[in-house]
């Protein structure tokens, strides 16, 4: 492998992105990102040549400022994509998918959901943490349940109303506003349980709070059935479930007042973290599976008519809220009678007028 092209400015490499590229590094493969002045939808083959050398893999890393280059099909090395929340807008990913050459899934079970449309090789490489984090650090506990996440928007309504609730029983940190990597890594440090409690509409979501609270060494508690039950941990062993909210209260003051048998979970569930859920092990699997298949492309559009690459390209520069982009590719389109121009072209100008009208309202909420 000898460097990899990331779809994304140089500070967009964060969160997920920051643990893969820091695990690429530590391989010794160098790493290009996308200049600041590059347009979000450029050529591809313009930025090939920035490269010091030619990467051997590109990656599209759903960064907050995506990078969506022309040339992607025609792309003369394997692409890959990140699809972080898989389980939100699925049909949708599966089809912009379509552009690459490995769809790498953050969360199990929907691999056989892209096979069935007819991606051939998605990879299933879940949420993963950094170790050297979590190195084991001095700090006291000195939260009885800590929580960094979102609480705003109507999908974590049981949420803020879990932490509310459990704010008002126990020592807990200031869960009601944002925090930074550093912060939220010394939360966890410093708490001797983490809640979990998933979006309404995908509660056995755990995300990269599952792994990073085990990973501090806390007892990991959350709804039963949980998404790591399908990663190997087992409920009583690694973490804690359950399976109604009003059970939250009784089962903290357990775990509190059982000392010996809360650590003992919470070393055995961090133990299995840093052995196989760490940065490194994910590009190790995803190097093996890049080495077993020698430069093999597989992308379905890369068989496409233009027409068809354009289609999607519209579509995913409109479902991110870049109308202009979305348009042009439309107009490039040499078929506008065919239905799947006038189903894009539909689906282009709903998200416009429900982007402008959520604009609109936001303008009248300030103003009073």
């Amino acid at each position: 492998m000898k460097g990899i092209l990331f779809l994304c400015r140089l500070q967009d490499l964060n969160r997920e992105r920051h643990g893969y590229a820091k695990a690429f590094r530590k391989k010794g493969i160098h790493l290009t990102c996308v200049p600041e002045n590059f347009p979000v939808d450029g050529d591809l083959k313009v930025l090939l040549k920035m490269c010091p050398d030619e990467p051997s893999l590109i990656i599209q890393p759903e960064a907050v400022f995506p990078v969506f280059p022309r040339g992607l099909a025609d792309a003369p090395i394997p692409t890959a994509c990140f699809q972080i929340d898989v389980y939100a807008y699925t049909h949708h990913r599966i089809y912009w998918s379509m552009l690459f050459d490995y769809a790498i899934l953050f969360h199990p079970g929907f691999e056989e959901q892209f096979r069935r449309v007819g991606h051939p090789r998605p990879l299933t490489l879940p949420h993963a943490v950094d170790a050297e984090t979590f190195k084991p650090a001095e700090y006291d506990r000195v939260f009885e349940v800590g929580w960094v996440g979102r609480v705003d928007g109507p999908i974590y309504k049981t949420r803020r109303e879990v932490l509310q609730l459990l704010s008002q029983h126990f020592r807990m940190n200031e869960w009601w506003r944002p925090h930074t990597y550093e912060e939220m890594a010394k939360v966890y440090q410093c708490s001797k349980i983490v809640i979990n409690v998933g979006r309404d509409d995908y509660p056995q979501d755990v995300s990269l709070r599952g792994f990073e609270a085990m990973a501090a060494g806390a007892l990991f508690i959350t709804r039963l059935p949980s998404e790591l039950s399908l990663m190997g941990f087992e409920p009583n062993v690694h973490f804690v479930g359950f399976k109604d909210e009003r059970e939250l209260l009784d089962l903290v003051k357990y775990y509190l007042s059982n000392e010996k048998e809360r650590q003992q979970i919470a070393e055995t569930g961090r133990e299995k973290v840093l052995k196989e859920h760490t940065y490194d092990a994910r590009v190790e699997a995803l190097l093996k599976v890049l080495e077993q298949d020698k430069g093999q492309l597989f992308a379905p559009a890369r068989k496409w008519s233009q027409d068809q690459v354009q289609l999607l390209y519209a579509d995913w520069f409109s479902a991110n809220g870049w109308f202009r982009e979305a348009w042009r590719y439309l107009m490039h389109v040499e078929d506008k009678a065919s239905m799947m121009w006038l189903r894009t072209a539909f689906k282009v100008l709903a998200r416009q007028i429900r982007f402008h009208v959520r604009a609109i309202r936001s303008i009248l909420s300030f103003l009073g």
